[in-house]
């Protein structure tokens, strides 16, 4: 259950259960339509570029808050304390605070990432005519693009041109965005990571300890 199984388990029978629940699904469908495009198109990130990331700090849904709460509650706990305290592991003025400069990858809640994160570098969009586009990342290396099987550049390439170039249509953002926004349609504000984190973890934690006396 991408890391949150004992999580899930402590709060089974509430309505964040549910939403948890409801996520892995969201996240795994992401996952394994990526999986299809990466293999299909080979196309890939270059190793630990992490530049998309560099100076962003995504703002989250509340569901996309409790799983990155429970996340951490599981697989990183003492760093959760932290957050709970408003004490981020890499506290930055204007970026992500979970973003780690010497690490190979950069992130370092990767299992608990949000889904704009998952989405970068391996989703298209929906052109004016309602067909699909694909645009290389614009931290794309120009010359890596150019090493492609079919040298490629930043540009936004058609439908027939993505189909011609890479034999398949890469997942589009919008729509498995909105499978993460349907989970909980009654709650569709976004905050910032550092703003709605800490009050997440410290709900979760409540909610767990109330459940576990009845």
């Amino acid at each position: 259950m991408l890391g949150i199984e004992k999580t899930v388990e402590k709060l089974n029978g509430t309505r964040e259960a549910e939403i948890l629940t409801a996520m892995v699904n969201a996240y795994s469908n992401v996952t394994e339509q990526q999986k299809i495009w990466y293999e299909k198109s080979e196309f890939v990130c270059p190793d630990g570029c992490g530049e998309c990331c560099r100076n962003f700090e995504p703002d989250l849904l509340e569901c996309e808050a409790l799983f990155m709460a429970a996340w951490l509650m599981e697989n990183q706990p003492e760093v959760a304390e932290g957050v709970s305290q408003g004490v981020f592991p890499f506290p930055r003025e204007k970026a992500c605070q979970f973003w780690k400069e010497d690490a190979e990858y950069h992130c370092s809640i990767y299992g608990g990432r949000p889904s704009i994160c998952r989405l970068f570098g391996a989703c298209g969009n929906h052109g004016k005519n309602g067909e699909t586009v694909f645009k290389p990342c614009r931290f794309y290396p120009a010359e890596k693009l150019a090493e492609y099987k079919v040298p490629l550049i930043h540009k936004q390439y058609s439908q027939t041109e993505t189909l011609e170039i890479f034999g398949i249509l890469p997942p589009v953002m919008s729509d498995l965005m909105e499978g993460t926004v349907s989970i909980n349609p009654d709650s569709t504000e976004t905050r910032l990571i550092r703003d709605i984190l800490p009050e997440t973890i410290k709900k979760l934690r409540w909610i767990i300890g109330m459940n576990s006396q009845k």
